[in-house]
């Protein structure tokens, strides 16, 4: 007697550790024409924004880190100049130790004004260009 000869698999996982087949993709959407405007998320005013965010963001973050940066290689290199005298018995280690506290606070100025100066201004007009999107998307 013969067998027939093997050629499908079993509709049963053989071994429990077999992968399960993968479902069917789902069916691709329905082609939808291209919109008359562009897309708000490549607006050049945004990408102006996203950039002015970061250079702002860089610019103060370094002037902070810069300073204690600073303060610490001179701490760790230059002993005998943090270790000087600048009057009164004040050492200049201790000085620049305090003057990192005013360094901070201008940073913190310095990204509050940019911030109200020119950042507030561009995210005001994409708001605005925002919401005229929405309400015309709407009339559609």
């Amino acid at each position: 007697m013969t067998h027939p000869p093997h050629d499908s698999s079993p509709s049963y996982a053989t071994y429990p550790w077999q992968p399960v087949a993968p479902p069917p993709p789902p069916p691709a959407p329905p082609h939808r024409p291209a919109p008359r405007h562009p897309a708000l998320g490549h607006h050049r005013d945004l990408r102006v924004l996203r950039t002015a965010y970061r250079r702002q963001r860089r610019v103060a973050t370094l002037t902070a880190l810069g300073y204690f940066t600073l303060f610490l290689l001179l701490s760790a290199c230059a002993p005998s100049f943090m270790n000087g005298t600048v009057s009164g018995g004040l050492s200049t280690g201790l000085l620049l130790g305090l003057v990192q506290l005013p360094v901070m606070c201008v940073a913190i100025a310095l990204y509050e004004f940019t911030a109200r100066r020119r950042l507030d201004q561009l995210a005001a007009r994409l708001r605005k260009l925002a919401e005229l999107e929405a309400n015309r998307e709407q009339r559609r």
